[in-house]
């Protein structure tokens, strides 16, 4: 229990200190999934401030996923055997997760972004079942990642994902549809109970129908269309008028903007640096606080909140460091950017596959709220999925090429493994880079320290009467290495991050 404490007393003021490698690797867990020796080696002694900007800058100047060729398809568009349909379907999903998976992989801040707003605007693919949706959808995602939140708001409630996963397109002036409005209040914006009534949600509801055309064909954009829209009189939040989409926006945002900034900085605060913001041993409040005068004297600029975040003492604590359970894609892909092993699409399409599989499916959460989080992802079933997946994913690699372990663990020690005799010091340094926090104490570092030194002689090492080994030319080097990974992998630190 001790790791998911927050005790993280320091403030949002910025941190000065030159990074080291333990700071930059807590940078890159958290606004990306990880970096490589060599990308955390050119972070080393930069000023956190003028790296945080970089990503920042990088993240707003990228740009989204080319359309697929299928982008704007509808049912005339695909076979009209079922089967045929139904098999070229599944390939676009298969090639469209494959290319953000890697944009994931690559991109930082800017998929890392558009991934938590996929776990706060939900959909289920496999509800709307569209693929054009889900490119359009994930567009939204990634143009709005780290731009306007009120342009956010707008823009994901009309994408034709969001409209049939929450019954929009059901929502007309005969029948009014509760879904929408309840979500945008309950999980979009404020949070569940915080600042409006069942009433609310009735009236938001009315204002909101009429974007229910859904052309004849079949998985065409939905449109508005005046005469399904109720235009009469509504009531939301004090606000009375002839109200629809755009106003209720307009709305919302004007009469709760202080409820909008808590729910959203508090989101933010416990993805990025703590999953508990209410402990008492620590001021997470006061910092989400601050984060929320950021986003209001912004105007809801997202941007603006992250940075501050990102430079401050509070981001940078030894208590923020490995507080944070990973997800299975942080469990897989922040092994892959640590590692720095050569892979290919299949390897990363196995990756999702594994993902899925630990209940974290690409482009379909459990339900509404989200993909579960934290201490959840690491029940007894998961933990063995993990384990047993983690081990096959290290073993395909040594088959491949052994060495690879050899290069890794000379990428993490530099000079100590080129010529130091002594083990335990190579694999303390391998242990202290793959572990955000290390281990728990030095029995369970000499335990480590004997699975990196396996069945090789003594007297091969510092101390014994002919040191030869060294990391850089022992042939048992890359078996070393791989059997200390084999090893970590199975430690309660190995999830953290």
């Amino acid at each position: 229990m001790e790791y998911f404490m927050n005790c993280n007393t320091a403030p949002l003021t910025p941190y000065s200190t030159p990074l080291d490698r333990d700071k930059a690797a807590h940078l890159y867990r958290r606004l990306g999934f990880s970096a490589s020796t060599q990308t955390l080696d050119q972070a080393v002694g930069q000023n956190a401030g003028t790296l945080v900007d970089f990503l920042i800058n990088e993240a707003l100047n990228q740009s989204p996923i080319p359309p697929p060729v299928w982008a704007d398809w509808n049912r005339s568009d695909y076979p009209e055997d079922d089967e045929l349909r139904r098999a070229l379907v599944r390939e676009q999903i298969s090639e469209f997760s494959l290319v953000y998976a890697k944009g994931l992989l690559n991109n930082n801040l800017y998929d890392r972004m558009s991934f938590f707003w996929s776990n706060h605007f939900v959909t289920e693919i496999d509800i709307y079942e569209c693929n054009p949706y889900l490119y359009h959808y994930i567009n939204c995602l990634q143009r709005n990642a780290l731009g306007n939140f009120k342009t956010f708001v707008s823009e994901i409630g009309l994408t034709d994902a969001m409209l049939y996963y929450l019954d929009g397109v059901y929502n007309n002036r005969n029948n009014p549809n509760e879904n929408y409005g309840r979500e945008l209040y309950e999980l979009f914006t404020l949070g569940e109970g915080n600042g409006y009534t069942e009433q609310d949600v009735i009236e938001t509801a009315r204002a909101l129908t009429g974007y229910v055309e859904r052309g004849e064909l079949g998985w065409e954009p939905v449109t508005f269309r005046a005469d399904r829209h109720d235009d009469g009189v509504k009531a939301i939040l004090g606000q009375t008028g002839n109200w629809g989409y755009d106003d209720v926006i307009d709305i919302l945002f004007e009469q709760r903007p202080d409820e909008i900034a808590g729910f959203i900085c508090g989101k933010l605060y416990e993805f990025f640096v703590h999953p508990d913001s209410n402990d008492d041993a620590g001021n997470a409040q006061a910092i989400i606080s601050g984060m929320e005068r950021t986003f209001l004297a912004n105007d809801f600029e997202i941007a603006p909140v992250l940075s501050e975040l990102f430079k401050s003492q509070h981001f940078f604590d030894d208590d923020a460091i490995g507080a944070i359970i990973k997800s299975p894609f942080d469990f897989y892909f922040n092994f892959l950017k640590e590692s720095d092993f050569g892979y290919d699409d299949t390897m990363v399409a196995s990756l999702v596959n594994y993902a899925g599989l630990l209940s974290q499916r690409l482009f379909d959460p459990f339900d509404v709220a989200g993909w579960q989080r934290n201490r959840q992802w690491i029940n007894t079933n998961f933990m063995i999925g993990r384990w047993l997946t983690i081990e096959t994913i290290l073993q395909d690699f040594y088959d491949a090429d052994d060495e690879q372990f050899r290069a890794l663990g000379l990428s993490i020690t530099g000079n100590d493994g080129l010529t130091s005799n002594n083990p335990d010091l190579i694999a303390r340094r391998i242990i202290d880079f793959i572990l955000p926090k290390g281990l728990l104490n030095e029995p369970e570092y000499e335990k480590a320290f004997a699975i990196f030194r396996g069945d090789i002689p003594p007297q091969y090492f510092e101390g014994g009467s002919t040191p030869t080994w060294t990391l850089a030319i022992a042939m048992e080097a890359p078996t070393q290495v791989f059997n200390l990974m084999q090893y970590l992998a199975r430690q309660p630190e190995f999830q953290l991050k």
